[in-house]
């Protein structure tokens, strides 16, 4: 086993190639790494089978840039630490027929619940939401790999695993075929003006933008609805993308009351050890002030 400081693009090529690895296990910020590598094509990737990317939600862009850069199938897990730590996986059941970009969305999902795990989509009462695709509610679990409580803490054991179902604080919205999506953590919803808005879903928009290298959406506060979507935006090298651009990018593909009201442009976002952005420290530096672009929805 080889353990590295940092993540290294072409020394995990090396390895693979060397290894012969079948499977790999990512994090997004590792596997846009590896896809943006100018390393990739001198290296033999052709035993890796397939790929999990969890720890953090990834998007139909990066889904389909590992597997046409890379060469191998990809699809999203699903998991927390509380929870042993798998529950679910995005991978197609073989009976599902779509077309490529329909797959690549599925697969971008949370998925279905691994053999052993039962999961929910609840709203605040526990009762199950319907399986519309569009009602949201929390995930909750249970399995004999979910925790048996919080070390010393009896009063948040209590919270989280009230009526025998850990609470993950995921929000989530199920489909009729049973995939769930991860729609935001709770902590993370923005509302503006009454609406409840995805940072996920914003998030996605603008990963598919050609010359976004990854993207942050957090609330920042405004007079008229209270708070609005600003994004932070890492643009890949070269790029000359501008604000005004990527706005007008967004509109195009979603409601306008979503699309983010400013954008910062900045070299990196601050990540846990895991690759996971740290939002609480984004919204720590931007959450002071008023959207710079208006609040015209």
């Amino acid at each position: 086993m080889s353990c590295f400081r940092a993540l290294c693009p072409e020394e995990v090529f090396r390895l693979i190639e060397r290894e012969r690895v079948s499977a790999l296990t990512l994090v997004p910020v590792m596997a846009a790494a590896l896809v943006h590598s100018p390393a990739r094509s001198k290296y033999d990737l052709s035993s890796v089978e397939w790929a999990t990317i969890g720890g953090a939600a990834s998007s139909p862009t990066l889904i389909r840039d590992v597997e046409q850069t890379l060469g191998f199938k990809c699809f999203s897990g699903y998991g927390l630490t509380e929870c042993a730590p798998s529950l679910a996986k995005a991978e197609l059941k073989p009976d599902m027929q779509c077309t490529p970009e329909e797959r690549y969305e599925l697969q971008s999902m949370t998925g279905y619940a691994f053999p052993g795990c039962e999961l929910r989509v609840v709203d605040a009462e526990d009762k199950d939401v319907p399986h519309d695709g569009l009602t949201m509610g929390e995930i909750i679990a249970r399995s004999d790999g979910v925790m048996a409580g919080y070390w010393q803490q009896p009063e948040a054991t209590a919270e989280a695993m009230r009526g025998g179902w850990f609470h993950t604080g995921d929000m989530a919205v199920i489909a009729e075929n049973g995939y769930l999506r991860i729609v935001d953590r709770k902590k993370d919803m923005i509302v503006s003006g009454g609406e409840n808005i995805s940072s996920l879903d914003v998030e996605k928009v603008l990963a598919a933008h050609p010359d976004v290298y990854e993207a942050a959406v957090i609330p920042v506060a405004d007079q008229k609805w209270g708070e609005v979507p600003r994004a932070i935006v890492v643009a890949k090298p070269g790029s000359k993308l501008s604000e005004l651009e990527l706005v007008e990018f967004c509109r195009a593909r979603l409601a306008h009351y979503k699309c983010p009201q400013s954008i910062e442009f900045c070299e990196s976002l601050p990540k846990t050890a895991t690759g996971k952005v740290l939002k609480r420290e984004l919204r720590k530096k931007y959450q002071v002030g008023p959207a710079t672009l208006g609040s015209d929805g």
